[in-house]
Formats: structure tokens, sequence, C-alpha cells
């Protein structure tokens, strides 16, 4: 087996400058690159991360730490994480922390005393103080929602502007009686989505009617229900706004199956297949994989200048997709069999 002195030793370069040809430091000139590459590839080096591991005291990765592996927003996002870190050289490690945050603490430790290069986490807890004792030994951004308790680099989306977009967009068909259906208004995320979705009503003169929002439901089908149940009642909504993708998954099964084939929706947040859905659904596309490029970008950002202490929060913006769900019936039909409602 070939060793990096051998490869320094063909391309005639020093061992210094074969690490950072392999560590992918930017500060290499193009020529020591390709010439570096070359021995390599002729003499089938390759690196000992496990050396590489014992001489920095770190593990060659860098940890994911998201509510729901399942959610196609996180999926997706961490997969562009991954594809970021990999071409670095770096391995990703994993790993779910649930939606009610009671293990959020002890699941991302677990993931920290590994010794990684970096943390990128999404909060589902209250409180995310546990990670000052961190912050100097290891590079931390935060993904989706901001932390509390804690200055530090986050990417999140501009909830508030998404969700007041996706409401214009049903007043503008229209409607008055829009219903928001979302999982849990102490989740910052969706807070910041009802706040836009009232500030939308109010703006067109339209008082939000509390009998229309259903805030609870944690899984799709319990968001189906919660949908169903909505247009059952005496004075249904006439149309629709769904928080969160997962919900929405959810809530179009149970609408089809309840009868109600053509009511007008938004989703907040796209999924794959969601085009070959009839009708398919208007919604606010958060485009995760945006998501996971900004984030992985500046977590290698501040592993490479940790002296740097500026802290930065990355706003994204979250363009509306209208789709048919929106643009067809107007006015919902009865169910053909009550009995068929869930």
């Amino acid at each position: 087996m070939s060793t990096m002195r051998q490869v320094a030793e063909r391309a005639g370069v020093s061992a210094k400058s074969v690490s950072r040809v392999i560590n992918n430091d930017r500060y290499v000139s193009a020529d020591v690159r390709r010439r570096v590459e070359q021995a390599v590839a002729e003499l089938s080096y390759v690196p000992n991360e496990l050396a590489r591991t014992f001489r920095s005291g770190r593990d060659a990765a860098i940890g994911v730490a998201i509510p729901d592996l399942s959610d196609p927003f996180f999926a997706r996002l961490t997969r562009e994480i991954e594809q970021i870190a990999r071409s670095r050289g770096l391995a990703v490690l994993i790993t779910s922390l649930g939606q009610d945050g009671a293990e959020e603490q002890s699941r991302v430790e677990a993931l920290l005393r590994r010794q990684l290069n970096g943390l990128v986490t999404t909060p589902v807890s209250a409180d995310q103080s546990y990670l000052k004792p961190w912050q100097d030994r290891i590079a931390i951004v935060f993904i989706d929602r901001p932390p509390a308790g804690i200055v530090a680099d986050s990417v999140v989306e501009d909830d508030h502007g998404g969700a007041y977009a996706a409401t214009r967009h049903l007043i503008g068909h229209g409607h008055r009686r829009i219903a928001f259906i979302g999982d849990s208004i102490a989740t910052a995320t969706t807070a910041r989505r009802f706040k836009g979705y009232r500030h939308a009503l109010r703006d067109a003169g339209v008082t939000p009617d509390p009998s229309l929002i259903r805030f609870g439901p944690t899984t799709g089908r319990e968001a189906g229900t919660a949908a169903v149940d909505l247009l059952n009642a005496d004075l249904p909504p006439t149309a629709l706004f769904s928080s969160n993708a997962w919900s929405t998954i959810g809530i179009i099964p149970a609408l089809q199956i309840a009868g109600y084939r053509s009511v007008p929706l938004v989703s907040f947040g796209d999924f794959p297949l969601a085009e070959a859905i009839r009708p398919a659904p208007t919604v606010v596309d958060q485009d995760p994989a945006s998501v996971g490029r900004a984030a992985a970008t500046r977590l290698f950002e501040r592993i490479e200048h940790p002296r740097r202490r500026l802290k930065r929060q990355i706003v994204l913006p979250v363009p509306l997709i209208a789709r048919e769900s929106c643009c067809g019936q107007e006015t919902l039909p009865v169910p053909a069999d009550p009995a068929l409602a869930i």
C-alpha cells in the first residue's frame, strides 16, 4: 500500500502539499493539485482516515440532527449536506430528534461526543443554551428554525412571507373562509407561518375565525382527519392552508376518501410526486436543497475560519408555485358518502 510520502515524491512536492490537496485546501496552485492528483491515481493511494482521526482528535465527519428523516423536506436537505460533505472527504452521521424536544439534548450531545468537525441541527426544544460549552470546540449551524438561548449561525426560510403569499393567493381567488392546519404553535416555523396567515387575512379586511384553525396534528393522518372535520362543519371553510408538507401528504388522500376532490389547497412545502396528483396542490416552495447547500457552505466557512465571531442568520426566499388546486372549482363538493369521512 502506498503512503503519503511516496505520493509526495512522485508529485515532486512536500507531504504537507499532498495533505492540502487531499483536504481540498483552497490555497493550492492548480499545477500542484494536478500533479498530486495524478500521483494519487498512479499509486492508487487511499488516505488513512483512522490515522488522520488520531492526529486531529476528531472524526473525519460532521453531524446532522433533524426532527424526522422520513419528512421529505429534511430528507432532501440532509442529502444535499451529505453530498457536499462527501466532496470534502467527510462522512455524515445523522440522528433524528423527534418533535417534542424531550430528547434533543441527549441525542445531539451523543453526536458531539464523537468529536466531529461540525454540526448542523434543527432546534426542536425551547432552549439550546446547552450547546454554549460546545461552541468554542465545534462549528454549529442551525437550520429551519433559529435557536433559543444561544447566538449562532442559522439558515431559515421566510416562513411569514411564504404564508402571507399563500393566504393572499387564496384571497385573490375569492376565498374568505380559509382554514389553517398546523402542528404546534410552540414550533417556531408554525408560529411564523400562522402569523403570516393572520396578517394576510387582516390586510384583506377579513377577521380570522378561530373555528377555522386547527393546531395539534403531528402526523399526516391526524392532519387529514382535522381537514375533513373542518369541511364537515356547519360553516365549513372554502379553502385550506396546510402549514407543512407532511400534513399535506395526509390531507390530500383523506379529502379524496371523504369525497372532497376539488378543495382549493395551498401547502407550505412541496413533496415528491405532488405534480402528479389531480388536482395538483399549489405550494410554497421551500427548496430544501437550497437550505442544505446554504447550511453546509456556512458550516465549512465556520470550520475553516473558527476565529470569526460574527454570527449570521441567512433567510431564504420561498416562492409560491400555483397549480391546479387553486385554479379549478371554487366551491366545495358535498361528500359522496358521509360514511366515508375519516
